[in-house]
């Protein structure tokens, strides 16, 4: 008999937490659709006002003003440019903390579009899509307001400097203590992806995006007549051979089921002509891994290459070797979870299965602090238009992505504040 009424109860709560989740879900998508045109301005002032990493003050101002209008509590002065804002749900007293990120800085890139937003500052444009990050996340702190009877606890909602320099803004908040006071559980982060449609996103668990280092290398010889290349120590061919030998680095040395990546995008000389070996020549490059330890070792290897050749054909070098943003690993529980959310929101055709990249995100800070989620939402057009790649000058995105991406943030934000709510 006890079996029979513990079977029937709980089967009442789930048909009770369904019937919630429902009712949550319309309730957000009415009000992202309600907002749509508001956020949609949000973005278009944003991309016309695109400001570099930690100089984002006007971009700062902003958000701020937003912030106020909706009437949420918020920190300014977070790398001097960032903005914490917290949303806060008032059904019951709760003590879980979940948080959304999005970053607000542009690129040095001079826009070729020609739209009623196109960018005013020369030379600067939001052609990484921060700007459509940022005013997603104020739709859903919008939403999540509008909502907070509905829902208990803290989102953590961070506006982060500084993504695309090195050493990354998310790397500098952290460091001034962003996931503490209150500490977050979770993190989510949602980037544009212009090989989506509008209405579409893509999850990935587990590693997700490459560690990303830079090579700069002086190569030093001993200059003279191209004519008489025994009175010289030729740097070039120095370089030729230190850019052949590091290849092994990724063929050799790497195991050939965990993706790596070296390139040298960079050769120039100091001095040198037709007839004239030059005394210098410097290497610039990127080394892309997906394995931290292997990093590691990678990095002592390069070195002890470089300098191996450089001793055995007469020269010398200087290496600097700039460690830059960590493998992003998107916790296997959260991201599993968070896609069926985001099939449950946008139906499950709607939801792909995201390929490894070799491309990097700082946002991969937070994967190594907290749980954390890393997804994409689709931004072309239905008709094949704005499919320009991002760090592009043509790159922009369809006015639809807004109202899906901020809807869809509102929802994984509240669910997982559910679940944690559920499981105290």
């Amino acid at each position: 008999m006890y079996l029979c009424t513990s079977l029937f109860n709980k089967k009442i709560l789930t048909g009770l937490k369904i019937r919630k989740n429902k009712q949550m879900k319309h309730q957000i998508k009415e009000l992202a659709k309600s907002f749509h045109q508001e956020i949609n301005s949000c973005r278009q002032w944003l991309h016309q006002h695109p400001e570099l990493s930690f100089k984002e003050y006007n971009t700062a101002d902003y958000i701020a003003a937003q912030l106020d209008k909706i009437g949420v509590k918020y920190e300014r002065n977070w790398v001097k440019t960032g903005i914490v804002a917290y949303v806060q749900g008032n059904k019951s007293k709760s003590d879980k903390t979940i948080s959304l990120r999005a970053d607000i800085d542009a690129l040095p890139i001079k826009e070729e579009n020609q739209t009623s937003y196109t960018s005013q500052n020369e030379g600067i444009m939001h052609a990484c899509g921060h700007d459509v990050h940022s005013s997603c996340m104020l739709g859903a702190i919008k939403i999540l307001h509008e909502l907070k009877n509905e829902w208990s606890g803290t989102i953590k909602c961070i506006f982060q400097p500084g993504e695309e320099k090195h050493p990354g803004g998310a790397s500098l908040m952290i460091k001034e203590g962003v996931l503490e006071n209150p500490k977050p559980e979770s993190i989510f982060g949602q980037h544009v992806f212009p090989d989506l449609v509008a209405g579409k996103v893509g999850f990935r668990e587990g590693i997700y995006m490459a560690a990303a280092d830079e090579l700069h290398i002086t190569i030093q010889g001993k200059g003279g007549h191209g004519a008489m290349p025994h009175k010289c120590v030729d740097p070039i061919l120095i370089s030729s051979h230190i850019v052949v030998a590091i290849q092994q680095l990724v063929s050799r040395w790497n195991d050939p089921t965990t993706p790596a990546v070296l390139t040298i995008g960079k050769i120039e000389s100091n001095g040198g002509a037709t007839n004239i070996i030059p005394s210098e020549v410097f290497l610039k490059g990127t080394f892309r891994s997906m394995n931290e330890p292997f990093r590691e070792q990678a990095h002592q290897k390069i070195k002890k290459l470089i300098h191996s050749i450089c001793e055995a054909m007469g020269g010398s070098a200087i290496i600097d070797l700039k460690k830059g943003y960590p493998v992003l690993e998107n916790n296997v529980n959260l991201t599993t979870q968070a896609k069926q959310w985001a099939k449950d929101y946008l139906g499950k055709e709607q939801v792909i299965q995201l390929p490894i990249r070799m491309t990097a995100e700082d946002f991969a800070y937070y994967s190594q602090e907290i749980p954390a989620c890393f997804y994409r939402l689709g931004t072309a057009s239905p008709d094949g238009t704005n499919t320009s790649a991002v760090h592009t000058p043509t790159f922009d995105v369809d006015a639809q992505s807004i109202e899906v991406g901020m809807g869809l943030m509102a929802y994984l934000a509240w669910s997982e504040l559910q679940e944690k709510n559920n499981s105290k």
